[in-house]
């Protein structure tokens, strides 16, 4: 004996939601319920628990009133300003997008967990020495795991230590509460001193230096050595010149580099390196393979002398060249930090 055919217009649009939900599972495709309201994902759920069988004739019917209403719509949008934000992501400004996720989540059209997600860890590690333990106990429990460890990492220890206890007593917080929090702590994050400027002063300074003249260079350097010591030190640690080539690029990756700058400014470089740089040239000269090596030495010789401002522009070429695959990915400098353990490294260890 065959099902009853119910007809599509004995179901209501809920339960024939439930049924293309049903059939999407049924066919294994992916499908995030959970973008949907709370409210909605719970009537669906009901729905979907009291329906029975849906024979063959209605759930065509279905199908092709679901496809005639897709097909009826000219554009649709997020309707949320997640979904909105992401779908005009590179075409706000960053202030504008903040100030589109404060204001949603203080009138509650937005998660306010979104936004503190979105925080860099100086700022949040602001918060959590700012308000009550029990507050910034809250907000690392919402945090992803590798971000409260950053932040962690730029507490007091005493301070962190009494906000990972306190977390123990966040389980049974309840989601209007939770809610409460989040907003007060984007008040809190908005009362915040801001810098008109952004970036770190000793990153720019750096980048300054590093398309200056050698001379300039070493002057400010040493103006800077006497006048701060410390901010010299920091600024240092951002200048990548020719001279740091042999000491912060892996040698497996001089082909690469070479390959990323003209031939005839490379041949510049090398032949025009003053005496006190020719250990970068000997460094990337004895990276290449033997007959390569071999080509450029004899095109240097070549190429004669070469005048110093075109010696210094050709060597800034690679630099920025080098700084270029940098900022893309295609290569990575061996830090400050790794340099100096390899040497400490060295130091220590006993002689034979």
């Amino acid at each position: 004996m065959g099902v009853p055919a119910i007809g599509t217009a004995g179901l209501s649009p809920r339960q024939k939601a439930a049924v293309i939900v049903r059939l999407v599972l049924a066919e294994g495709e992916d499908i995030d319920l959970a973008r949907l309201p709370q409210d909605l994902q719970t009537v669906l759920a009901q729905e979907m628990a009291l329906m029975g069988v849906i024979d063959k004739q209605t759930r065509d019917a279905i199908v092709a009133e679901f496809c005639d209403h897709l097909e009826s719509v000219g554009l649709s949008f997020p309707g949320d300003i997640d979904g909105t934000l992401a779908l005009l992501d590179g075409h706000l400004s960053p202030d504008t997008t903040d100030r589109l996720r404060r204001l949603a989540a203080l009138n509650g059209t937005g998660d306010p967990w979104d936004r503190i997600a979105t925080l860099t860890p100086e700022v949040l590690a602001e918060l959590a020495r700012t308000e009550a333990p029990e507050i910034a106990a809250v907000m690392f429990s919402k945090l992803p795991v590798p971000q409260a460890a950053e932040v962690f990492a730029l507490l007091d220890p005493a301070l962190a230590r009494r906000i990972a206890y306190t977390m123990s007593l966040t389980g049974g917080i309840r989601a209007d509460a939770l809610q409460r929090i989040g907003r007060a702590l984007i008040q809190a994050v908005d009362a915040l001193p801001r810098p008109a400027i952004e970036g770190k002063a000793d990153e720019k300074v750096g980048a300054i230096l590093n398309f200056s003249p050698s001379r300039m260079r070493d002057s400010v350097l040493a103006g800077l050595e006497d006048d701060d010591a410390a901010f010299a030190g920091e600024v240092r640690k951002t200048i990548f010149t020719w001279s740091h080539i042999p000491r912060r690029i892996d040698p497996r990756d001089i082909p690469r580099v070479t390959r990323e700058v003209d031939n005839a400014v490379l041949i510049k470089a090398l032949a025009g390196a003053p005496e006190d740089a020719r250990a970068t040239v000997d460094f990337l000269l004895g990276g290449l393979p033997s007959r390569l090596a071999e080509s450029l030495r004899d095109e240097m010789e070549t190429v004669g002398k070469v005048s110093a401002q075109d010696a210094e522009e050709a060597m800034d070429q690679v630099v920025l060249a080098i700084r270029q695959m940098e900022a893309s990915g295609d290569l990575f400098l061996i830090s400050q930090e790794e340099q100096d353990d390899g040497q400490e490294t060295e130091t220590t260890e006993p002689s034979a």
